[in-house]
């Protein structure tokens, strides 16, 4: 005798399906990693071994003032010299049997499991690169992309990314400045933003930061600290506060991303802030391949790239937020 285990009204009657692809209940939004996506910071190479760079880092120390005939000495001095950022390669793979697959077709799938699958191993890629974004690079065995606590560290005075110095040459160290507070909660995070807002901008140009970004509970500490803004379109409807996406400081753009590192913020701009990829391997699919001894499909996907930074003077760490 059969075991009754969903009874007749389950049985009879198919559940109301609704949607082709699977409701997102993981990914969160990459703010960091989208705005480095987005226009000049986004940086394709056609090859090469490594991310390389020209810099000029000193002043040419044989100007002085001179007499009409007084005489020089002469000697070369180095101006010049390079960066060096090594490539970082990520991986993954997603496995579908000839068993899933047949079960999926026709009027009986709920969803299409071959392209959601792929679709959850593109955003999977997007995830593990959005935390090597906010990385100090040393996150499996080093593999990991060299990310803003290793370019923009709060500590700048150790380490050699992009293969120089930081100890030797302070003109490779990021601005830094500390928002911790003094009494109560936030009271001095626009002082520490201003601060470095300043050190990053290096002068009165236009060259300023493009965006600041923090941990959720960070941003929110810096909008609690704005002036409230009440709206009122109609005597049924009143707007009491701003959206996330067009807080600003001073132009810059504030938000937040949940890989930031704890208690830190950071002014970026993307002229000296990069992320470069080999062209042709940036989220890479490669055709599904079948094991000679599984009756599945193995579907692979590769990106190879690293963030750089150009001049680190115009970066900025905000530390121990309180």
């Amino acid at each position: 005798m059969a075991t009754v285990t969903v009874g007749q009204r389950l049985a009879v009657a198919w559940p109301a399906y609704v949607g082709k692809t699977p409701y997102d209940q993981i990914f969160p939004q990459y703010w960091t990693l989208d705005r480095l996506k987005s226009g000049k910071a986004f940086k394709g190479f056609d090859g090469g071994t490594s991310i390389q760079g020209p810099i000029e880092y000193a002043l040419n120390s044989t100007v002085e003032p001179m007499s009409p005939y007084g005489t020089m000495t002469i000697q070369h001095i180095d101006v010049f010299d390079q960066f060096d950022f090594p490539w970082k390669m990520y991986g993954g793979h997603a496995v579908l049997s000839t068993q899933d697959q047949a079960e999926n077709q026709g009027g009986q799938k709920k969803i299409d499991l071959e392209p959601a699958t792929l679709e959850n191993l593109k955003k999977s890629m997007l995830d593990q690169l959005s935390v090597g974004v906010h990385s100090d690079g040393t996150g499996t065995g080093s593999l990991q992309l060299g990310g803003l606590q290793l370019l923009v560290a709060g500590t700048p005075t150790s380490g050699s990314p992009g293969s120089i110095s930081r100890v030797t040459y302070s003109f490779w160290r990021n601005q830094t400045t500390a928002g911790t507070q003094t009494a109560t909660a936030y009271d001095n995070l626009r002082a520490a933003m201003r601060t470095i807002y300043s050190a990053c901008s290096n002068g009165y140009s236009t060259d300023h930061p493009e965006w600041f970004t923090f941990t959720s509970t960070d941003f929110a500490g810096y909008e609690s600290l704005l002036v409230a803004n009440e709206r009122f379109n109609d005597k049924s409807v009143g707007d009491g506060g701003f959206k996330n996406e067009v807080l600003k400081f001073k132009g810059a753009v504030v938000s937040y991303d949940g890989d930031c590192a704890s208690a830190t913020g950071y002014a970026l701009n993307s002229n000296y802030l990069k992320l470069g990829y080999l062209n042709g391997y940036w989220n890479k699919g490669y055709p599904s391949v079948n094991p000679a001894n599984q009756f599945s499909e193995v579907f692979k996907i590769e990106t190879k790239a690293n963030l750089f930074m150009t001049n680190p003077r115009h970066l900025g760490a905000i530390t121990t937020i309180s």
